[in-house]
C-alpha cells in the first residue's frame, strides 16, 4: 500500500477516534447534569431517585455503545469480511476433520452402531472393535460380502464416510436374524430335485432353533409395528443369464452361527446331490 493510502487510513482512524471522544465526553456531560437535576428533584422519593439514576445510566451506556456502532460501522465491516474470510479457510483446511466430528455425532445421536456390532460400510466389512471422534475400527470380515470368517486383518475408516456412503447393519439388536444363500446350478441339471433337496436340508439344519426364531421375529414386529418375515426356510429362483439358474435360499440363523449353519447346509445339501 502506498504512503498516501496509509496516511489517508491513519486519518480516518483518527477522526472516528475524536467522535467517540466526543460522543462519550457528550454523553458524561449529559449524565452529570441528568443524575444532579434528578437528585435535586423534591418531587421524588429516594426510590424513584434511584430508579431513574439507574435506567439514566443504562440509557447512557446503550447510547454510547450505538454510537460506537455507528462511528466505526466502516472499520467493523472490514473486520467482519476478514473475519469470515478466516473462518472460511479454516473450514476448507480441517474439511475432514469437521466431518469426522459430524460422522461421530452422528453415530452417538443415532446410535447407529456399537462395539461388537457387524457393519458393512464403502466396501469395509466387519465387527467394531473401537471408535472415537476421528475413525472407526473394525476386525474384518471375509473374503468378500458372502463369506462370514475373521480374516485377522484390522481396518480403520474415518467417520466421515457415514456422510458419503449407506451402512448396512448385519445383526440389528437381535439374537437371530434371516440370511440368504445362493446355490448356482445349470438348468438342465434337474433343478427340481436341488431345489427340493436344498430345502429339505435346510429345514433338517434349522429345525433345532425354528421355535425360538419364530418368536424372534414377532417380537421384532411388536417392536418395530411391521409384518416380519415368517422365518421359515425358502427358495426363489433366479436367472442370471441363459443355461444358468440360482437356488436363493432364505434361512434363519443364530447371529453368532450364521457361518455354521451356512456351512452345514452346504455339506449336507452336497452330500445328498452326490449320493442322487
Amino acid at each position: 500500500m502506498t504512503q498516501i493510502g496509509w496516511i489517508q487510513i491513519d486519518s480516518l482512524f483518527v477522526l472516528d477516534g475524536l467522535k467517540s471522544l466526543i460522543l462519550l465526553v457528550s454523553l458524561v456531560i449529559t449524565r452529570t447534569l441528568v443524575v444532579r437535576w434528578i437528585s435535586r428533584n423534591p418531587t421524588l422519593s429516594m426510590e424513584s431517585k434511584r430508579r431513574w439514576v439507574v435506567t439514566t445510566r443504562n440509557s447512557i451506556v446503550f447510547v454510547f455503545l450505538i454510537g460506537l456502532v455507528v462511528i466505526w460501522a466502516h472499520e467493523l465491516q472490514a473486520f467482519a469480511v476478514s473475519i469470515v474470510a478466516l473462518a472460511a479457510a479454516l473450514v476448507l483446511a480441517t474439511k475432514e476433520l469437521i466431518l469426522c466430528w459430524s460422522g461421530a455425532a452422528l453415530r452417538v445421536g443415532g446410535k447407529v452402531y456399537a462395539v461388537g456390532d457387524r457393519i458393512q460400510i464403502a466396501g469395509h466389512r466387519g465387527v467394531v472393535l473401537d471408535h472415537d471422534i476421528f475413525a472407526t475400527k473394525l476386525l474384518e470380515i471375509g473374503p468378500g460380502q458372502s463369506a462370514h470368517l475373521y480374516t485377522g486383518r484390522v481396518t480403520v475408516f474415518p467417520n466421515s464416510l457415514l456422510f458419503t456412503n449407506p451402512l448396512i447393519k448385519e445383526n440389528p439388536e437381535q439374537e437371530y436374524g434371516l440370511y440368504t444363500l445362493v446355490i448356482p446350478i445349470k438348468t438342465d441339471e434337474g433343478w427340481q430335485r436341488a431345489e427340493r433337496t436344498l430345502l429339505e436340508v435346510a429345514k433338517a439344519e434349522c429345525a433345532p432353533f425354528m421355535e425360538e426364531a419364530a418368536r424372534q421375529m414377532k417380537l421384532l414386529e411388536q417392536a418395530n409395528l411391521l409384518e416380519a418375515p415368517s422365518p421359515e426356510p425358502r427358495i426363489t429362483i433366479q436367472l442370471p443369464e441363459a443355461g444358468n439358474m440360482h437356488l436363493v435360499l432364505r434361512f434363519p440363523a443364530p447371529d453368532r452361527g450364521r457361518s455354521r449353519v451356512e456351512q452345514s447346509i452346504l455339506r449336507r445339501y452336497l452330500i445328498e446331490m452326490t449320493k442322487a
